[in-house]
């Protein structure tokens, strides 16, 4: 590329007045400040801006992590607290109808309730979570049994009662019958 002759450019400042001049130069500096801005400037707090940005991001990132990590024992505490209502994966469903039915046990010696049986009537699988169902017949007098029934429902475990029937053993015994299907919840 072939440069402008300097002698051109300087018969042409030699023809310009005083006032031209100026002018001229004025407007060489303006170009020069422009395209400096455009060239160096702008680019470099375009860059500085950036970063700011991401090292805000990274301060919120970084605050919520440190919220999280202060809250570690809260939310073992939280685990371990509900870590007994969900399932074991190791365990096999013939092992936890086997523990289901122990409690059951548990809560009736517990309340004096004589159990006269107990069977495992399914599990039944919804989502991610199943229900071990049992029907048992038992024997204690009323205070007993609505003390064995509390038990259930308030048991650590999800244990639940679907339905139940209560009669008399015999027409003038304080002693009751009573059928009941328990069931459950175990997190898949």
């Amino acid at each position: 590329m072939k440069l402008p002759n300097i002698q051109v450019f300087q018969v042409f400042l030699g023809r310009l007045n005083k006032k031209e001049k100026i002018i001229f130069y004025a407007a060489v500096v303006a170009v020069a400040l422009v395209v400096f801005d455009r060239a160096i400037i702008s680019p470099v707090f375009n860059k500085i801006r950036s970063l700011n940005k991401e090292i805000r991001d990274k301060q919120a990132e970084i605050k919520k992590d440190l919220r999280i990590l202060s809250q570690k024992d809260k939310i073992s505490a939280q685990g371990a607290k509900y870590g007994s209502f969900l399932g074991n994966a190791q365990i096999s469903d013939d092992e936890q109808v086997t523990l289901l039915l122990k409690e059951l046990e548990g809560l009736a010696s517990k309340s004096s309730v004589y159990l006269v049986d107990m069977k495992p009537s399914g599990i039944k699988e919804s989502g991610s979570s199943k229900r071990i169902m049992i029907n048992m017949n038992c024997e204690a007098q009323m205070e007993q049994l609505v003390d064995f029934m509390y038990n259930i429902e308030n048991s650590n475990s999800l244990i639940s009662i679907e339905k139940y029937q209560l009669t008399p053993k015999t027409k003038e015994s304080s002693v009751a019958k009573c059928s009941i299907s328990v069931y459950k919840v175990v997190a898949l």
